[in-house]
């Protein structure tokens, strides 16, 4: 039996071979040098060895789950051995520039503040219960009670635009209001960035008729980031990295979400004769969706003593469930249960290694989470210790609104909050992905 020094000799001193059955789960730890033809994707690599033992082996960076040896996984799977097992190494802890490397990606802002927050509600309130008399003929037929959408999501009511009005009109909206809330000429921005999910043609970019509708200078870079409900922290992020390499000044981003043609679709779809319970609980999370938009500059800190310093944050991906939530003009198709359960876990362990690389935000003033529904958010409150009073709630009355909910929420919640406070954005994704960001008011 070759051992596994043998096939890696380069990183032999990264490996101990041990005698004796092999335990339950089996470690390997690694030293981390970059070598692309080695790596492995990110996240847990598991085989089954043996059919008794059906042991998950992990590829360890440090003590996270990483790989980066295939020939040594490859050998595992081809032994199938039940004589030689492995034992983490105590190979010192891989760093690459002063960061200990775990699952997820750390940023940290040096000189960008939040200097405005806008958002626009839609005018139109519709409740709950008058989708429940829209899709009345297929509740009584598949005997689903009228009370289960808002008794399970929480979900009372959601906005809807007006006849005739475009989503992207209410981005240019709030978009000029954050400018003047910020005091920033349209000729001084860099920078924008439209994060809507909502869009009515593949191209050109919605931020082209943004751009073109704030009477930005041709100057401003313009472009889309989609990223499902995490598009909006992901922008911001972008904007600050940008203002502090020095590449730009001021940066607006936006967003812009229109729920009414997809759910009016979706009543068309569940009310036919052929719907199932299935299709009813696969369609359930588009009747909680909302709309409405909302808009934020950032810019250097040094300049604006009265802005909101954005400190940073953490990111961490788990596209292994990207088919969990999966939408597009004509409808949405979730998962429900699989995207909480793994949305939440997901959460989780960024939250506790966050904790772990030195962020400390168990007692922050306010945390403005994305805005799903009852149980994600209580679940969420739950799992990683949050003050239940410090976290405002808005999917009651707006829905979900996509990207544009965490920022609308903030805004919301801008007047209650003084210099000092501290603020944690919490996004998530379907994809799935999450993000992390912290704001000192």
């Amino acid at each position: 039996m070759p051992q596994v020094s043998e096939l890696t000799s380069e990183h032999s001193q990264s490996y101990q071979a041990i005698d004796g059955p092999i335990p339950r789960k089996c470690y390997c730890a690694v030293t981390h040098r970059g070598s692309d033809e080695r790596n492995i994707a990110k996240k847990t690599v598991s085989f089954l060895l043996t059919a008794e033992n059906s042991v998950p082996v992990y590829a360890l960076c440090a003590n996270k789950e990483y790989g980066r040896d295939r020939r040594f996984l490859l050998w595992l799977i081809k032994h199938q051995t039940t004589s030689t097992s492995l034992r983490p190494s105590t190979a010192r802890q891989p760093r690459h520039k002063g960061y200990i490397l775990n699952g997820n990606a750390t940023f940290k802002h040096h000189n960008v503040a939040l200097l405005a927050v806008n958002s626009v509600l839609a005018p139109e309130v519709m409740s709950s219960a008058e989708f429940d008399e829209r899709l009345a003929p297929s509740l009584k037929r598949l005997r689903l009670s009228k009370k289960l959408l808002e008794r399970v999501s929480g979900v009372k009511e959601r906005r809807w635009w007006s006849e005739g009005v475009e989503f992207d009109d209410a981005a240019i909206v709030a978009g000029k209001n954050a400018l003047t809330q910020a005091g920033v000429e349209p000729g001084e921005i860099g920078l924008l960035i439209n994060t809507s999910v909502t869009r009515r043609n593949l191209e050109p970019s919605v931020a082209s008729k943004i751009h073109n509708g704030l009477g930005l200078p041709s100057s401003a870079m313009n472009f889309d980031i989609t990223n499902a409900c995490l598009g909006f922290v992901n922008g911001m992020s972008l904007a600050a990295n940008m203002i502090d390499s020095g590449q730009i000044k001021y940066a607006l981003i936006v967003a812009g979400e229109d729920s009414r043609p997809t759910q009016e679709t979706t009543f068309q779809r569940l009310n036919h004769e052929s719907s199932t319970r299935e299709d009813y609980m696969r369609e359930f999370a588009t009747l909680t969706l909302g709309s409405g938009a909302a808009a934020a500059v950032i810019g250097p800190a040094d300049l604006h003593p009265d802005g909101h310093r954005i400190i940073g944050g953490v990111s961490r991906a788990g596209t292994e469930h990207h088919e969990l939530c999966v939408g597009g003009p004509a409808g949405m198709y979730t998962d429900t249960k699989g995207l909480l359960d793994n949305g939440l876990e997901l959460v989780v362990n960024a939250w506790d290694e966050a904790q772990e690389s030195g962020w400390n935000w168990k007692s922050m003033d306010r945390y403005v989470t994305h805005q799903v529904s009852k149980s994600y958010t209580n679940a969420i409150i739950k799992a990683v210790g949050l003050v239940k009073d410090r976290v405002p709630i808005t999917f009651s009355k707006w829905g979900n609104v996509g990207p544009a909910s965490l920022p609308m929420t903030l805004s919301q919640e801008a007047d209650t909050l003084k210099p000092g406070d501290r603020v944690l954005c919490m996004g998530v994704g379907s994809g799935l992905n999450t993000a992390m960001m912290e704001i000192a008011w």
